[in-house]
């Protein structure tokens, strides 16, 4: 495997003649879909410079704030992973080092690739879990794999979302187009609603479309896996660190819980429209997901998902 450098970030780098991903060897996170014809990424990068989450000490780094998501945000970009948590921890999980979002997103990653796949392996000490991704181009398709462990002897339920960021230049919050298969929603707060995909549907999906630029991303998933899709919505609303009120960002949220919300809270609530809002993987045993994001260029944005995988 052969690092390359990302916005000062460790990373590995895979492409072909359509498209190039970049994902964070700290953190695993996706930080770039790039299609290579109109030299858009539509992935977010953070207005802040971006270190290392083993770096980040918060006395040392106070410009990243000082709390459970300080260690996420410093190092965040594009499509990050939510597990096994999918929100903030309690008090006293903080306390033991618990992120917000679980330790996915800032843990180490051992990543294995060739020009055009990587196999990324993960382990959150923890929580007792091992995460696997395999990610494959094929053509302007990512194919995604991936596979969780539950390494301890109790069965156990988790929350397990694709936390996508969207980000400028793509977007545009007066002109970028977004479509998704939603049956029932419901609103959280301003800036967060929640989405019960069609279950009539055996795939479920989002994508957005630029004018602008006339680029194009989404993701298509199974329902069964993934029947929530979450959107956050941020406008240089958040004036602390290391917002400082500079972020414009919309995070397409795929995963098995509705909400960001504590453990306790997740599963509290057991479900939402009749629909579990967490998913449990038995003791010793392995879950396994598939789902792709494809990039491209399109006159205006696809109303239906044969449109959009011509």
């Amino acid at each position: 495997m052969s690092e390359t450098r990302f916005h000062d970030r460790r990373a590995v780098q895979i492409q072909n003649d359509d498209v190039c991903v970049t994902v964070t060897v700290e953190g695993g996170h996706i930080a770039e879909i790039r299609h290579k014809a109109s030299g858009v990424n539509p992935l977010w990068i953070p207005p802040w410079p971006s270190i290392e989450p083993s770096a980040y000490d918060p006395h040392a780094n106070p410009e990243y704030g000082s709390d459970a998501e300080s260690k996420l945000l410093a190092g965040i970009m594009g499509h990050n992973l939510c597990l096994d948590l999918f929100g903030a921890p309690s008090r006293e999980e903080a306390a033991a080092g618990i992120t917000v979002h679980g330790e996915a997103s800032v843990v180490g990653y051992d990543i294995a690739a060739s020009s055009t796949a990587f196999t990324a392996r993960c382990t959150m000490p923890i929580a007792q879990l091992a995460f696997k991704r395999n990610v494959r181009l094929a053509g302007r398709r990512v194919l995604f794999t991936e596979t969780v462990e539950n390494l301890s002897a109790l069965d156990r339920p988790i929350a397990w979302t694709q936390h996508v960021t969207l980000g400028p230049p793509f977007l545009d919050p007066h002109s970028t187009q977004f479509r998704f298969p939603s049956v029932k929603s419901s609103e959280l707060s301003d800036f967060f609603t929640t989405h019960l995909m069609n279950p009539e549907q055996e795939r479920a999906w989002f994508w957005a479309w630029s004018p602008a630029t006339q680029a194009l991303i989404g993701y298509v998933w199974r329902r069964s896996d993934f029947p929530w899709l979450g959107i956050w919505r941020e406008d240089h609303g958040r004036t602390h660190p290391p917002w400082n009120g500079q972020a414009l960002t919309r995070g397409m949220e795929f995963g098995v819980s509705p909400l960001p919300e504590s453990r306790r809270q997740m599963i509290d609530r057991r479900t939402l429209f009749d629909t579990p809002c967490y998913r449990w993987i038995p003791a010793g045993c392995k879950l396994t997901v598939g789902y792709y994001a494809a990039v491209g260029q399109a006159p205006a944005i696809p109303e239906t998902l044969a449109e959009f995988e011509a």
